[in-house]
């Protein structure tokens, strides 16, 4: 049986299903972290809160209470019906240094406890150890995955998490995941030791990782990441493919007295009221939850965080379905600059993301148009790469350059196409400039994105120029066989003015003498709408 089916694609994120032996997870999933001897949010509260998972320590139900979990089984034990995740006591390794349990003795205890999904007994790797240090943990991890091999593939009712380890040495993650891919009986793979990474807000190292282990591992298989809890790396996370999760956080911020939000932490004794609408948000006041006693306080703030979570992980799902995910990380890049460092490291990955990434899904929706970076998705790229290995076609003699605005599409039947074929006649090939889209010929403006898309009115420079180089790169392919060059020169529209003179200057560069054609905008449009067409000045 297959263990993983994915529904649904966007970027190199998946909707999928998880099937366990207690009945199939939708993915992505959060698993909260829950500890029987200290949980405070019970786990029928973690229930009726939306959440169908968690993870407990093997370690420390063998240590505390071994022989009636065993006895009982870890879902008894726990009195919770649905997949249950246990971890080997890798966390204690990292932060004590060792436990007093052997990898096999672990495998065989989660096997006995009938966990769901179990975890070899790894060696996490912190981030700030060195290169000798990280390379020890990744062989020790790989040769515990081999020493239980045989035991996890017999224990097949359990689906087995083989940890890929390296931290922020993301060779080693690349070798350690390329090893781990060559092991049978392991049904997911687990990306190790981000813990502390995601303390120091380190996000755009936290996806180096992923993509170091990502472009090796099976595409299709399930992939897990430890200790990533925070709301705000949530959509990051999964765009670049991770399926789970797991943190503790909800409870460890809420000890700290730290009140989490979609874009960061903020401690309760600052706040004078709750930005949130949750259900403890809603009925009390930051005074009010001063007041109670420290036990009350730590709960409620855990619930709290609990509800930021979900409401992330659904949001997540929602842009993924509707393959908006590249713009919801967008907006979310503006929240925090360890969030831009972060969608920056995810731009510099795009070829990554487009071995995963659809070109369509469904019934196609506009797609929203910020700056240059917006259109860095693979799908736009995809398509800029198609219009510039195309050229110009060979029936094309004769060419006009001119802009497309943003409020007259397609940009073959704009008011401004109509008068230049009636200027020019129809023995010219319309080429629009269309930043931050780029460029685009009359052949393609019915096709998307360049007839769905909405964009703002003002234009950057560095978005004009881009449109120049793109428009450049058609026609030097075309060059040789090329008779008139017309560039539309439009008064009234300051990026339209700006783009017909970079043009002119570069077409002269490669030997080109362009014809320009000026038309006042009010001639065309109501002057408001080209008095929006401005050049955003750097």
């Amino acid at each position: 049986m297959d263990v993983f089916e994915i529904k649904d694609k966007d970027l190199a994120g998946r909707i999928g299903v998880l099937r366990t032996r207690s009945g199939d997870l939708r993915t992505p999933a959060f698993f909260p972290v829950v500890d029987p001897q200290k949980q405070l949010v019970t786990l029928k509260e973690l229930e009726e809160l939306g959440f169908r998972s968690v993870i407990t320590n093997a370690y420390l139900l063998w240590k505390r209470y071994g022989k009636e979990v065993a006895e009982k089984g870890v879902h008894k034990f726990l009195g919770f019906e649905g997949v249950v995740m246990t971890d080997s006591g890798a966390y204690q390794i990292l932060r004590y240094g060792d436990v007093d349990i052997d990898n096999r003795t672990v495998v065989e205890f989660q096997c006995l406890i009938r966990s769901d999904i179990g975890v070899i007994l790894d060696v996490p790797t912190s981030y700030d150890v060195s290169l000798g240090d990280a390379k020890r943990s990744v062989e020790i991890t790989l040769s515990r995955a081999r020493e239980v091999q045989e035991l996890v593939t017999s224990c097949s009712a359990t689906l087995w998490v083989l940890p890929i380890q390296g931290g922020v040495y993301t060779d080693l993650v690349r070798f350690s995941a390329a090893e781990a891919a060559k092991l049978t009986g392991y049904s997911m793979y687990g990306i190790g030791s981000p813990v502390t990474v995601m303390e120091g807000y380190m996000f755009d190292k936290l996806v180096e990782m992923i993509v170091a282990a990502k472009s090796v591992l099976p595409p299709d298989a399930p992939v897990h990441l430890f200790g990533a809890g925070h709301p705000a790396i949530i959509p990051f996370i999964v765009a670049l493919g991770v399926d789970t999760f797991d943190s503790a956080s909800y409870m460890l911020y809420a000890r700290d007295e730290r009140y989490m939000t979609e874009s960061g932490t903020m401690r309760l004794s600052e706040l004078d009221e709750f930005p949130c609408e949750c259900p403890v948000c809603s009925r009390y006041t930051p005074d009010e939850l001063r007041e109670m006693s420290y036990g009350e306080r730590v709960k409620l703030l855990a619930l709290h965080n609990l509800h930021v979570i979900m409401r992330e992980l659904k949001r997540t799902r929602v842009a993924l379905r509707e393959g908006r995910l590249w713009e919801y990380l967008e907006a979310k890049s503006r929240m925090h600059p360890a969030l831009k460092r972060a969608f920056d490291a995810v731009r510099r990955f795009y070829r990554f993301l487009e071995m995963y990434d659809v070109d369509s899904k469904g019934v196609t929706k506009a797609v929203l148009l910020y700056s240059l970076e917006s259109v860095q998705r693979p799908r736009i790229i995809r398509r800029r790469r198609r219009i510039e290995d195309m050229g110009i076609p060979p029936w094309a003699s004769n060419i006009v350059v001119l802009p497309g605005l943003p409020f007259d599409k397609p940009y073959s039947d704009s008011a401004l196409a109509r008068y230049v074929r009636e200027v020019l006649g129809k023995d010219y090939l319309l080429v629009f400039m269309a930043p931050p889209l780029g460029a685009v010929t009359e052949l393609l403006t019915h096709a998307y994105p360049w007839s769905q898309h909405e964009s703002k009115y003002s234009m950057s420079v560095s978005e004009v120029e881009d449109a120049v180089s793109m428009v450049m790169e058609v026609i030097v392919k075309s060059s040789r066989r090329l008779g008139r060059v017309v560039v539309v020169d439009l008064k009234g529209c300051e990026w339209c003015e700006y783009a017909a003179l970079r043009i002119a200057t570069e077409l002269r560069s490669v030997g080109i003498e362009p014809v320009i054609l000026s038309i006042k905008c009010g001639d065309l449009y109501r002057d408001f709408l080209c008095r929006f067409s401005t050049l955003a000045k750097p």
